[in-house]
C-alpha cells in the first residue's frame, strides 16, 4: 500500500549534486578509478586547533542543550568576527546560530514569504534557493548572467523584473556555481534597489573568506539602513573546511532575527553544542590557520584554467572566489549527448570523471567542476575530460 504523501514533498527535486558524488562513490567502492569534481566541500580535514577546543568541550560537558539562537560563546565570537572582517556591528539580539547556511537560508526564506511572494534569483544559482522558496510558497523570478560580465547581474535586469510582490533578492558573492564575485560598487548598486523597493536582501556569503585578486564585500557594511534590510548568511563550513560540523549562522535585525529564532525553537533547537565551541574558536584564530588552504585553491585555479583552456571547444569564466570552475560545453553536446545532464552522465560512464551539469543550476549547456582536489587529481581529470570530449567529435 502506497502512503499518500503531501503535495509539499512534491515541490522538492533530489539533489543532482549529491546523487552524482554518491555515483561515483559507488564506482570506487567497486573498484574504478574515479575522479570526482562534484564535491562542494574543501579536501582538507578540519584544522587540528578547532577540533581541540571541540574535543575540550565535550570533555568540559557541553553536550546539554543551548538557547536556540545559539551558544553565548559562539555569539561573541560572530560579533567579533563580523566587526572585525565584515566591518559591521551585530548586537546579540540579530544573530541566530543554525545548523549550517543551508538551514540558514530555510529559516530566512520561512520567516519572510507568504504564498505568492517573489523572489529574484540569478542563474547560474545553487538549486537549493529554488527549492526552498518553494516550500516557504513563494516564486522565483530568474534573471540570467552571463560570462561576459562575469556571471554578474546587472542593475537594469533587477530593475525591470521587481514587481509588486516582489519580497527579496538572493545575492551569492562569491558565487556557487561560478565562482562570479561581485565588486564594491555592484554591491552598492543592488543595495540601492533594494532600499528603493523595500525588499530584503538575502545575502549568502558562505565563500567570503575564499577569493582571488579582489576583497570580499558585506552588503551589511554599507550602512545601517542597508543592514537594516539584509540577512547576511555566514558559516564555517567552507572557509574551516567544517561542512560535516553544520554551522552557520545570520546577522539580520532584531524582528527577523526573534522570528528565525522561534521557527528554530520548533524545527532543530540548537546546533549541536559542542560544535559551536569549536565554531567559536574557528572564528577566533589567526587567519594564517586556513591560509594555506586558500593558497591551495589558487594554485589549483590557475593549473585548472590553463588546461580547460586547451580543451577545443570549451570556455570557462575567470572566478573570483569559492573553488568551482563553470564550463561551457555546448559546442560538444550533438545527436547522441543531447545535453548537459546526458554529458555528465557519459563522462562518469566512460571516464570515469565526476562533473555536476549545469542544468542544475539554471544554466543548461554548462559543467560545474570543483577544483577542491589535489593537482594530480585535477590534471588527471580535466586530460581525460578533453580525450572524452574530443571523442564526441
Amino acid at each position: 500500500m502506497q502512503t499518500n504523501l503531501s503535495d509539499r514533498c512534491g515541490l522538492i527535486k533530489p539533489s543532482p549534486t549529491l546523487a552524482m558524488t554518491a555515483k561515483a562513490r559507488e564506482m570506487k567502492a567497486a573498484g574504478l578509478d574515479v575522479i570526482s569534481f562534484a564535491a562542494g566541500e574543501p579536501d582538507f580535514n578540519t584544522p587540528d586547533p578547532i577540533i581541540a577546543a571541540a574535543k575540550q568541550a565535550l570533555d568540559d560537558g557541553f553536550t546539554k542543550y543551548a538557547p536556540s539562537k545559539g551558544h553565548p560563546t559562539l555569539v561573541e565570537a560572530i560579533q567579533r568576527k563580523v566587526k572585525r572582517e565584515n566591518k559591521f556591528s551585530a548586537e546579540a539580539s540579530q544573530i541566530v546560530v543554525s545548523c549550517g547556511a543551508k538551514h540558514s537560508v530555510y529559516n530566512a526564506l520561512q520567516v519572510l514569504l507568504n504564498p505568492g511572494d517573489e523572489v529574484i534569483l540569478f542563474a547560474p544559482f545553487w538549486m537549493t534557493y529554488a527549492d526552498q522558496v518553494a516550500l516557504a510558497g513563494g516564486k522565483i523570478v530568474v534573471i540570467t548572467t552571463d560570462v561576459e560580465n562575469n556571471f554578474c547581474p546587472h542593475p537594469d535586469q533587477i530593475k525591470a523584473a521587481i514587481t509588486p510582490r516582489t519580497k527579496a533578492i538572493v545575492c551569492n558573492t562569491p558565487s556557487n556555481p561560478t565562482g562570479g564575485a561581485w565588486d564594491r560598487n555592484l554591491i552598492k548598486e543592488v543595495a540601492a534597489i533594494a532600499l528603493r523597493h523595500n525588499l530584503t536582501i538575502i545575502s549568502d556569503e558562505i565563500y567570503e573568506r575564499i577569493t582571488y585578486d579582489h576583497d570580499h564585500t558585506s552588503f551589511a557594511s554599507l550602512s545601517k539602513d542597508v543592514a537594516n534590510q539584509t540577512i547576511t548568511i555566514l558559516g564555517v563550513s567552507k572557509t574551516y573546511a567544517m561542512t560535516g560540523w553544520r554551522v552557520g549562522f545570520t546577522v539580520s535585525n532584531p524582528q527577523i532575527a526573534a522570528a528565525m529564532a522561534n521557527l528554530q525553537d520548533q524545527v532543530t533547537s540548537n546546533a549541536t553544542t559542542f560544535a559551536q565551541i569549536g565554531a567559536a574558536t574557528a572564528l577566533d584564530s589567526d587567519p594564517s590557520l586556513v591560509q594555506g588552504m586558500i593558497d591551495a585553491f589558487t594554485t589549483r585555479r590557475s593549473l585548472g584554467l590553463d588546461l580547460i583552456r586547451q580543451i577545443p571547444g570549451c570556455s570557462v569564466n575567470d572566478p573570483k572566489g569559492a573553488f568551482y570552475f563553470f564550463i561551457n560545453v555546448k559546442s560538444h553536446l550533438n545527436s547522441s549527448i543531447a545535453d548537459d545532464i546526458t554529458l555528465a552522465n557519459h563522462l562518469l560512464e566512460t571516464a570515469h570523471i565526476a562533473t555536476v551539469p549545469g542544468s542544475v543550476f539554471y544554466a543548461p549547456g554548462h559543467l560545474r567542476l570543483s577544483y577542491a582536489t589535489s593537482p594530480d587529481q585535477i590534471t588527471e581529470g580535466i586530460t581525460r575530460l578533453k580525450t572524452a570530449l574530443a571523442d564526441l567529435s
